[in-house]
C-alpha cells in the first residue's frame, strides 16, 4: 500500500478508505480532531485543535520521518495514525506509532484495521518492531494491539496525567515485525 490506498471495511459492513495523508487532508483532518473529546485528546502529544499545528503537519509532510496515515468514510477522515521513525541511532529499527479513532467508529475494528496496516508499512520501511504506549485502562486499545500482533512488554506506573490531572499508568506494547510475518504465513498453509 506504501503510498497508494486500500479499500476494507468494518465489523458492521461499513466501506472504509486507508491512505497516507496529503496536503489536501488539512481542513478534514482539523475537523475530525475537532470531533474529539478532551479525553480522547489528552493523548496527543500536540495541541491539535491549534489550527496552525494541523496545517504545519499537512503542509511540511514528510515520510521519512512520520508517516500519517488517514481513515475515511464517505470521504470524511474517521481515524488518523501516525508511524514516527528515526533515521539513525540505536532505535532506528523502531517505529513509534499514535492511532486516534472518532469515537463513531470504535469497537467496530478500525483501530486493528490500521494497526495491521501500520504493520505491514513498517515491514515494507524495513522496522523491525513497533512500539506503542497506550493507558493501562484503556482496554479497547490494548485489545487492538493484540489483535494486530502487538505484547505486553511493560507497565510504567503513573507516568502521564489524564484531564483531571490524576496519574495514570502506562502499558508499553511492541510488535516484532518479523514474528507478526511468520504468524500470518503459518496461518495460510
Amino acid at each position: 500500500m506504501m503510498f497508494g490506498s486500500k479499500e476494507s471495511k468494518l465489523k458492521d459492513g461499513t466501506p472504509v478508505t486507508l491512505r497516507p495523508m496529503v496536503k489536501e487532508d488539512e481542513e478534514s483532518l482539523y475537523r475530525f480532531f475537532l470531533s474529539l473529546s478532551d479525553e480522547l485528546l489528552m493523548f496527543i502529544r500536540h495541541n491539535v485543535r491549534d489550527r496552525k499545528v494541523v496545517r504545519e503537519w499537512s503542509q511540511n509532510l514528510d515520510y521519512e520521518r512520520v508517516l500519517p496515515l488517514v481513515a475515511l468514510v464517505d470521504g470524511e477522515i474517521v481515524a488518523d495514525a501516525t508511524l514516527h521513525r528515526v533515521p539513525h541511532g540505536w532505535k532506528r529499527h523502531i517505529g513509534r506509532i499514535r492511532v486516534v479513532v472518532s469515537p463513531r467508529y470504535q469497537n467496530q475494528g478500525m483501530a486493528t484495521l490500521m494497526l495491521n496496516e501500520l504493520v505491514e508499512l513498517g515491514h515494507e520501511l524495513g522496522l523491525e518492531k513497533l512500539w506503542a504506549e497506550i493507558p493501562l485502562d484503556s482496554v479497547g486499545a490494548i485489545r487492538a494491539c493484540r489483535n494486530a500482533g502487538f505484547a505486553c512488554k511493560a507497565v510504567i506506573e503513573e507516568l502521564v496525567k489524564n484531564a483531571q490531572n490524576q496519574n495514570l499508568d502506562i502499558l508499553i506494547m511492541v510488535c516484532d515485525i518479523a514474528s507478526y510475518f511468520d504468524r500470518r504465513w503459518s496461518q495460510k498453509t
